[in-house]
Parts: structure tokens; C-alpha cells; sequence
């Protein structure tokens, strides 16, 4: 037995890994302390419905305040391009901001359309909802942002200008110097004119930000404890997801919420397919989200130092989200 808490190995299984680098990533982040899991995985087909859910509570404003911009200034956030745009939109969801971008009319021309997420069963969902938009192509790529981004700059018209859009202020889930580097490379890969239109939420009130990641509702609590289920689903796991506790605390100094599940048991968890266990102490937690809030300041300070010019940027002053619009 390990003093990090792994168990390992288990005994050899013929049930097939569903990815290698889902089970690579989950247990170098179990061996890690604290203990983690990539936000990234809690997005399985059941994790991005009750995601939907949270967006429709009254206490997680992000997607309705975002939204109403989108909608409000989508016009002009679309305007000025010599011709019209290829759209890559990372981390597409249900594809309804991008809808709202895009109008109600929708665009008047044909246009191309790459949808990048790590969920299946979300592009799905958005291929439906932006089929009622005529004379939009949709490719998907089910892929994180990095690659689906590669891929589909390699994939688009090059002599078409390209608007890569991240909304959600899902950059708040990358550490600074992870979004550093995507925000680098991102805009490495743009030619000049290309742009990037980047969604962030802006740091408010303590008790408003607790709120939104740990709903009285316990929506959020169960998108988090989907987590388990899922793998215990995929690596043939035995977690007992009622000894498992949602906490959130709010760490001013790197400006976040952090999201865990905290195991109210000492406990041995085995994911046989993945080859390994895990020990958990009572009252040890697994962190498996980081949600970043910002300054208006630092919002163009990181598009600017991953060599962007800043274009435009919109601001709900009541809601704390910010739009803000970077040309290569």
C-alpha cells in the first residue's frame, strides 16, 4: 500500500478500457494529493444533461446573462469581416449561444460551422439545434479544445477568415498557466484577421458565487457525484456514491471556486478496469473542478499577452460577465 492513497495493481480483467487516456488521467490524478480528476470528464451524456439543469437555475446566472449579450451585441460581435466567417466554436454544448449568435435569421450566406467538445451526446445537441438554420455546414469533432481546435483550423477554408468563439467562461476551468498556453497556441494557429471571442465570468460577491456551484437544490451536487457513477460505469468501479459529500469553497488568493467530493468514510474505491485502487481517509477529498473568476483587467491582459489585439468588449455590469472580442 502507497502512502498517496493507490492500491495497485488489481487483478487482471478482460473488460475493455473505454479510453486509455481517461484511465491514464484518472489514476496519475488519484495518486496525486490532493486527490483530482480533470473537470473535463465530468461531461459524460448524463453529465451534460444535468449540466443543462444547472443552466436553467435561478442561482447559475452565466448562461442566461451571457445569452442576453450574445444576443444583444451578436450583430456587431459578427460584423466587419471581409467575408464570411468560418465559426469553431470549443466546448459547444447545447449550441444555442452559438444559435443566438448567429441570429435568428441566421447568417445570409452559406457558412461553416466546427463544433468542438469532448461530449458526444452535446454535439448531438447542437448539430440539432443549429439545423434550423439553413445554409449552415456543421462539422463536429469530438475532441478537447486544443486538438478539435487543431483539427478544425486545419480542416476550414483558408481564405476565409475564421471566428473561434469559447464562451461559458470554461476557461475558468484551466489553471492561469494552462489558459496561458491555450490562449498561445490558439492564437499561433490564427492568421491575421482571424478572431477570438472569449466568455468570462467576473468576480462578485462571495456568497453569489458560492450559490451558483452549490445550488440549494442539489443540482450541482449531483452533476458532481455523476462523476462516480461514471466511473464506476467505465472502469467496472465499486464507489459508493452516498459515503460521498459535495463541498465547495471559494479561494480568494487564486481568485476560484473550487469544487470536491469529500468521502465522509475511510474507504477503499477499485476501478478494475483501470487497474487500481484507491484508500480514502474520512473526511478526504477528491477536487475535481477549479472555476476561475476575473478582473476586466486580467481578461484583456491574457488575450494581449497571448499576442491578440483587443477589438471590442461588452460588460453586464449587474450580472459580472464580460464578452470580450481579440483579433490575431
Amino acid at each position: 500500500m502507497r502512502d498517496d492513497g493507490m492500491i495497485s495493481p488489481v487483478g487482471s480483467t478482460t473488460e475493455p478500457v473505454p479510453s486509455l487516456e481517461f484511465g491514464r488521467d484518472v489514476v496519475e490524478g488519484l495518486a496525486q494529493d490532493p486527490k483530482r480528476i480533470a473537470s473535463r470528464y465530468l461531461y459524460d451524456a448524463l453529465g451534460s444533461r444535468i449540466f443543462e439543469a444547472i443552466c436553467a437555475l435561478p442561482w447559475y446566472k452565466i448562461t442566461r446573462d451571457e445569452s442576453a449579450l450574445l444576443e444583444r451585441y451578436g450583430p456587431v460581435i459578427s460584423s466587419g469581416f471581409e467575408a464570411t466567417p468560418t465559426v469553431i466554436e470549443l466546448g459547444t454544448g447545447s449550441g444555442e449561444k452559438l444559435s443566438l449568435l448567429l441570429g435568428p435569421d441566421g447568417p445570409q450566406t452559406s457558412m461553416s460551422v466546427h463544433l468542438v467538445d469532448i461530449s458526444s451526446a452535446a454535439l448531438m445537441r447542437s448539430k440539432q439545434t443549429l439545423s434550423r438554420h439553413p445554409g449552415v455546414e456543421i462539422v463536429t469533432h469530438e475532441a478537447t479544445y486544443e486538438d478539435g481546435l487543431v483539427a478544425a483550423l486545419d480542416r476550414i477554408d483558408r481564405d476565409r477568415p475564421a471566428m473561434i468563439i469559447f464562451l461559458g467562461s470554461n476557461i475558468g476551468n484551466m489553471a492561469p498557466a494552462e489558459s496561458d498556453r491555450f490562449l498561445r497556441k490558439s492564437c499561433s494557429g490564427c492568421r491575421p484577421g482571424d478572431r477570438f471571442l472569449l466568455g468570462t465570468d467576473l468576480i462578485k460577491p462571495e456568497a453569489e458565487m458560492r450559490l451558483a456551484y452549490d445550488d440549494p437544490l442539489g443540482v450541482t451536487a449531483a452533476f458532481a457525484k455523476n462523476l462516480l457513477i461514471r466511473l464506476n460505469r467505465e472502469f467496472d468501479g465499486d464507489f459508493e456514491v452516498d459515503t460521498f459529500d459535495y463541498h465547495v469553497v471559494w479561494n480568494e488568493q487564486a481568485s476560484r471556486i473550487e469544487s470536491y467530493l469529500v468521502s465522509r468514510v475511510e474507504q477503499v474505491a477499485c476501478l478494475r478496469s483501470a487497474g487500481c485502487c484507491i484508500r480514502l481517509a474520512k473526511d478526504e477529498s477528491i477536487w475535481i473542478e477549479s472555476s476561475h473568476k476575473y478582473s476586466v483587467e486580467t481578461v484583456v491582459a491574457m488575450g494581449r499577452n497571448a499576442g491578440f489585439s483587443l477589438r471590442e468588449q461588452w460588460i453586464d455590469p449587474e450580472s459580472r460577465f464580460a464578452l470580450t472580442l481579440f483579433e490575431a
